[in-house]
């Protein structure tokens, strides 16, 4: 089943997103009353289910698109898979190993605590000049005492199945939710009561020898074996995860781009840490492979972007379907400070000159394809005019191209390669283009890609063409401060701020998302699009 991808939800008066999910009308009833751990970064937030409780909200608790989109996405997989649980509702039986793994949790939190009671405060007396110990706290033999009988308590509960069951299910169910199991048979449940209150014995224990100032390492921590879900097989391939990913992210449209980037990480991680094992991948290694990169000069922004944001996307996914018991990267991420700004990432006046002389002058080599010559001649002067991405100009079809009138438009549509909203959009065309020939151009070509030249299966793409273009660009474009492509779409919007477009046309006519939810309503006309080309002065050459 896919799980849920909402976008996150940003309120009035507020710059940090949140979460907000409905609860599946199906399953409300059988979620009534039950606790959730849901996952958000590096933390758990809890969230309990009342009868009135309809939607699951949360603040996603930062500021970072890409980190909140990773929070949105591991948040949305932890609810799919409880809601997934309440509908099977079918009680799963554990092994006597697996219900020991799973109260280690229980033994961790409370053997190491927060450390406060490790503490010893002290004061110091300014006549003397001599520190002494505060005992407003409690002694060390009080805490002695308090361990003991903590300890003593819990060891009354063995063999009392009823009392076991109050003191220690609603801890019980908890847990049991976080690992996505809704339900455990009845011989499994006592099983589970039973170590977690041995658990608990072994950390009272424990805390008692420190408070007695034994702090050597406890024999009892090392009992534990790795937690598996039911389930999950031992060995999953990082190969296997990813292609499987991938699998179903394509039902979601997600672009080719995303999927070459993160098969790219999976390889070189898979490289870095010595085999293809993802159930032995631990969270040192995604540090380690992070620290690697950086070491590497690779930029942070990249690192965080791309390689964390990969490794975590694809173990969430495993996690979500039972394939591995945790996520390595969760958690794990990069700071990425602000660049230092030298310039505007548009093309300067001269920049612009230059690029669009170059293109208008260039003539074919004997080797040069031809679709590769008129992407040089065509791609910088139609980026000039539309603000489309290079991509979207590189795989135009002639299809794309219509005449209207005394008017030329181009379709910018996912059915021609990847758009990055996935929306098709009209643009209309400067007359300019049409008065240098680019009309002509188009009529003249063979049907499918203008610029484009496909071969066999693994046929050329837009990236391809869009790399050849910025080397071409970068023939008369010195200043590697400025992208050879991408700031036509800056200076477009330069241009018709100055000219006085509306920015949602101006939105609209990029591909840009409406900034507000009120943007959102309503149709920019393809009308309103050519009233405002034709406000763009020309370019002069």
């Amino acid at each position: 089943m896919l799980y849920r991808l909402v976008r996150p939800m940003i309120r009035d008066g507020s710059s940090i997103p949140y979460f907000v999910q409905r609860i599946p009308a199906d399953v409300r009833a059988r979620a009534v009353g039950l606790k959730l751990s849901v996952p958000c970064g590096g933390e758990t937030i809890s969230k309990s289910i009342g009868p009135k409780t309809v939607t699951i909200r949360f603040s996603l608790r930062t500021r970072e698109p890409s980190e909140a989109k990773l929070r949105q996405a591991q948040a949305a997989a932890y609810l799919e898979s409880v809601w997934r649980a309440l509908r099977e509702d079918a009680p799963v039986p554990l092994t006597h190993k697996q219900a020991v793994a799973l109260s280690e949790t229980l033994y961790r939190a409370w053997k190491d605590g927060d450390g406060r009671e490790r503490v010893t405060a002290m004061v110091h007396d300014p006549e003397t000049s001599e520190w002494d110990r505060d005992y407003d706290g409690p002694s060390e033999a009080e805490r002695v005492a308090e361990w003991e009988a903590a300890a003593q308590t819990i060891a009354r509960l063995e063999g009392d199945e009823h009392a076991q069951e109050q003191a220690l299910g609603p801890i019980v169910n908890r847990l049991l939710l976080a690992k996505r199991i809704r339900r455990v048979d009845h011989g499994t449940r006592m099983t589970i009561l039973s170590e977690f209150r041995r658990a608990l014995h072994d950390a009272f224990t424990a805390r008692t020898r420190n408070a007695e100032g034994d702090y050597s390492p406890d024999p009892m921590a090392e009992r534990f074996p790795e937690w598996r879900a039911p389930g999950v097989s031992a060995s999953v391939s990082l190969a296997t995860l990813y292609a499987d990913w991938r699998r179903e992210a394509e039902a979601r449209d997600v672009t080719d781009s995303t999927f070459k980037s993160y098969g790219g990480v999976v390889k070189r991680f898979s490289a870095f840490v010595g085999h293809d094992d993802a159930s032995r991948v631990t969270p040192d290694d995604v540090l380690r492979f992070k620290d690697h990169r950086l070491a590497e000069g690779i930029k942070p922004k990249t690192i965080k972007d791309s390689d964390l944001a990969a490794l975590k996307a694809i173990f969430s996914w495993g996690v979500a379907n039972r394939r591995l018991t945790s996520n390595p990267a969760d958690g794990i991420s990069l700071k990425v400070g602000r660049a230092a700004k030298t310039r505007e990432k548009e093309f300067t006046p001269d920049e612009a000159k230059a690029i669009l002389t170059h293109a208008l002058r260039h003539e074919c080599s004997k080797r040069e394809a031809t679709k590769t010559c008129a992407a040089k001649r065509w791609v910088p002067w139609l980026c000039a005019y539309t603000g489309a991405r290079v991509g979207e100009v590189c795989q135009l079809r002639k299809q794309d191209v219509r005449r209207e009138g005394d008017h030329w438009i181009i379709t910018i549509t996912p059915e021609a390669g990847t758009v990055k909203t996935k929306e098709a959009r009209e643009v209309p065309l400067h007359e300019h283009l049409i008065e240098l020939g680019f009309g002509d151009f188009v009529e003249r070509s063979a049907d499918g890609h203008l610029f484009i030249t496909k071969r066999g299966r693994h046929g050329a793409t837009y990236r391809n063409v869009s790399k050849k273009v910025g080397e071409f660009v970068r023939q008369v474009l010195a200043d590697r401060g400025v992208a050879p492509s991408h700031g036509w779409r800056h200076l477009f919007k330069t241009r018709g701020i100055e000219a006085g477009i509306v920015g949602r046309v101006l939105d609209a006519i990029c591909g840009h998302v409406p900034s507000t939810a009120g943007d959102a309503y309503g149709s920019v006309t393809l009308r309103a699009k050519i009233d405002a080309v034709e406000k763009l002065s020309r370019f002069a050459v």
